[in-house]
């Protein structure tokens, strides 16, 4: 995959480092002489790309015709709006990613200005405190389709209502799957009949709605089944 990184601080430099140890095919831009200096100290030179990432010139020098993925990093936001309207309307990029500097202009990052996905850190934040203080002991391992839905995992505690009940018996929130059961270190698969045992890990994807739901169902005095 190839992706252009307009601009080159740290979040930036460390996700070209990432990319590029992935075997992914990257371009970064950055015009500021001080930080060049240190990034030709971590990537590879032809890697690097110089000047302004708004400038159409910069950007065609830099690929932009073949990205599909532009992640926009630069100082200011309006740089991060501009760059991704000018990057899906004048080069088609399959896919924009910007960082949001001020969360106070968060309601601008949308597809107004052709953003597909806006990381506002304080956001991000703020929500992983607020799974982590409602879901007790359950675990978000990896957020799916732009945070809709989670990956999680919960160990089963030996006085949870849920052990001893079939999965199929479970009354599991209504967008909510059994992706796998890790017991005593290998993977069973969650057919219907399996019943859950204390010590099992559950891995399980669920939205948002039905997450406090699930961990409710999983941990310990929760309710499983009428």
């Amino acid at each position: 995959m190839f992706v252009i990184i307009a601009g080159g601080g740290r979040t930036a430099a460390q996700l070209a480092t990432l990319l590029v140890a992935q075997n992914h095919e990257v371009h970064l831009i950055e015009h500021r002489r001080d930080v060049l200096v240190h990034i030709h100290r971590e990537l590879p030179t032809e890697v690097i790309f110089e000047g302004f990432a708004t400038d159409p010139e910069v950007l065609e020098r830099a690929g932009i015709a073949r990205a599909k993925v532009l992640v926009a990093c630069m100082q200011t936001d309006a740089e991060n709006l501009s760059l991704c309207f000018l990057a899906r309307k004048r080069y088609q990029v399959v896919r924009t990613i910007a960082c949001i500097n001020n969360p106070r202009n968060a309601w601008l990052f949308d597809q107004k200005f052709n953003v597909d996905v806006a990381l506002n850190q304080s956001d991000i934040l703020a929500n992983l405190i607020e799974q982590e203080m409602s879901l007790g002991d359950m675990m978000t391992l990896l957020k799916l389709r732009r945070g809709r839905f989670s990956l999680v995992s919960e160990s089963i505690p030996e006085n949870a209502r849920a052990v001893g009940i079939a999965i199929k018996d479970l009354h599991l929130p209504r967008n909510c799957v059994i992706a796998a059961v890790i017991r005593q270190g290998e993977i069973v698969i969650p057919r219907g009949p399996l019943c859950l045992e204390p010590a099992d890990e559950v891995l399980a994807i669920v939205d948002d709605e039905g997450a406090d739901e699930l961990a409710a169902l999983l941990s310990a005095g929760g309710a499983a089944a009428s």
